[in-house]
């Protein structure tokens, strides 16, 4: 395992009992440098969504509890906060949670000199995953995927 996936799976492990009590749910953690600067994100969830005092109770509990373990030897930017509307789809129960949803796909490389798909959420493996666009299934390898978010439609 990476330095990254260390601190995010020993977070989750600190994160897992404080957002119970709130009857809250991790969403995701990650572990990021973003310039110079490394920031630890704790995104959490709740039917009917989080608010500002979910995040701050977490935020706090959080922060005394990464003090007192201190596994985590770089300087870094505590941010705890919702995963958004428009979420990013990034691990599997992420997906599972939104089939039949519409998604954004967007890809590293263009197919067809296209790199932005949007289509509902049919099905997806280890390997690929399938949207419906316009009637027709489409499926991409989950290698050639950037990024894989909940469309917003307003």
């Amino acid at each position: 395992m990476s330095k990254k996936e260390i601190y995010e799976a020993k977070t989750e492990e600190i994160l897992q009992p404080i957002v119970e009590s709130f009857g809250l749910s991790i969403y995701d953690v990650e572990y990021v440098k973003e310039g110079s600067d490394y920031y630890l994100r704790a995104y959490i969830d709740k039917e009917g969504g989080v608010d500002i005092l979910d995040c701050e109770n977490v935020s706090r509990k959080l922060s005394d509890e990464l003090d007192r373990e201190d596994f985590i030897p770089d300087a870094y930017i505590l941010e705890v906060s919702s995963p958004g509307l428009g979420r990013t789809l990034k691990k599997d129960k992420h997906l599972q949670a939104s089939i039949g949803e519409e998604v954004e796909v967007k890809l590293y490389k263009a197919v067809e000199k296209v790199k932005d798909f949007d289509g509902i959420l049919k099905s997806f493996d280890e390997k690929s995953l399938t949207i419906e666009q316009d009637g027709k299934e489409v499926t991409f390898d989950r290698s050639d995927i950037a990024l894989v978010r909940l469309a917003l439609d307003f």
